[in-house]
C-alpha cells in the first residue's frame, strides 16, 4: 500500500530571500556575502559611528573576548552594512550590490524583537546618483515583490553612515494604502493609517566614501537596510518573530 507522501516545503526566510534576490539581480543588482564574526573598524568605524555612541555599549553588541596580542576588538555584527565597506575596499565605481544575512543585537527577546534576525541591505554608486534613483528603486522591488502597486515615502531621519538619512515607509499592502477598507473598519497590518515602516536609508556619507578611496566629489550613491523578518512578519501575518526560528513544522508547512 504505497502511502502519499507530503511534498517538503522551502521556510518563507528563504522564500523571500530567493525572491528578493531575482528582482534586484533584474535590476543589475550583484549579490554579495560577508562575515558574521566582524570587526569593530567595519561595522562601526567606517560607518562613521563615533566612538561613544550607544550602539557600541555591551547592551546593544555582542563582543568577542579579545585573545593575548589581539589589537582590534571583535564582534557579532549588528548591521549587514560591514559588507558595503567590505565590498567597495579595492574596488572602483560605478557598482550596486545587495547582501541578505544574519544581525545580532544583545536584547531583551519578545514577540517583535529577536536576538538573531535577518537584514537585507542595497547599494548603488554612480555619478549623479539621487534620491528618485534610490525612492524608483525601492518602489520597483517593493511593486514586484507584493505583485501590486505599492506607494513609497521618506520621513526624514538619522543614520551616521548617510546623508541625509530617512525611515522608508510603504502603502499598505493588504488594504491597499487604506483604499479598501469601509467607514469604520482598520487593518490589521497598518491599523488603518495606511502606511507600514519598513526600511532605513539615504544618501551614502562623503566620509564613508572617501574612508574606502572613492571620491565623495566624482560618485555619489545611495544605500538601504531593512529587516527581512519584519516584512515577512507583515506579509503573512505572522505575530510572533519567535515562530520563525522555532523550527516548528506548523508554520513551515504553511508555505
Amino acid at each position: 500500500m504505497n502511502e502519499k507522501q507530503e511534498k517538503g516545503h522551502i521556510h518563507p526566510m528563504t522564500q523571500f530571500i530567493n525572491r528578493a534576490n531575482a528582482i534586484f539581480y533584474e535590476m543589475g543588482f550583484t549579490l554579495v556575502d560577508g562575515p558574521e564574526l566582524e570587526t569593530e573598524h567595519y561595522n562601526f568605524d567606517a560607518l562613521n559611528v563615533p566612538k561613544d555612541h550607544p550602539a557600541r555599549d555591551m547592551q546593544d553588541t555582542f563582543w568577542i573576548k579579545q585573545k593575548e596580542g589581539e589589537i582590534e576588538r571583535k564582534l557579532m555584527r549588528t548591521q549587514t552594512s560591514a559588507v558595503q565597506i567590505r565590498y567597495m575596499q579595492g574596488r572602483q565605481p560605478p557598482f550596486k550590490m545587495i547582501c541578505f544575512g544574519k544581525v545580532f543585537r544583545n536584547e531583551a527577546t519578545d514577540a517583535t524583537h529577536e536576538m538573531v534576525f535577518h537584514q537585507l541591505e542595497g547599494l548603488m554608486i554612480d555619478k549623479d546618483v539621487t534620491m528618485e534613483d534610490l525612492k524608483s528603486t525601492l518602489n520597483i522591488f517593493f511593486d514586484k515583490f507584493f505583485e501590486r502597486n505599492i506607494d513609497v515615502r521618506f520621513r526624514p531621519s538619522f543614520f551616521p553612515f548617510v546623508e541625509p538619512g530617512m525611515e522608508v515607509d510603504i502603502s499598505c499592502f493588504k488594504c491597499n494604502g487604506g483604499k479598501d477598507l469601509k467607514a469604520g473598519e482598520s487593518c490589521s497590518v497598518c491599523k488603518g493609517t495606511g502606511w507600514v515602516e519598513v526600511a532605513g536609508a539615504g544618501m551614502v556619507h562623503p566620509k564613508v566614501l572617501s574612508g574606502v578611496d572613492v571620491d565623495p566629489k566624482k560618485w555619489r550613491g545611495f544605500a538601504f537596510g531593512m529587516g527581512v523578518d519584519r516584512i515577512i512578519m507583515l506579509k503573512y501575518g505572522i505575530d510572533d518573530i519567535r515562530l520563525l526560528y522555532s523550527g516548528d513544522l506548523r508554520l513551515v508547512n504553511q508555505f
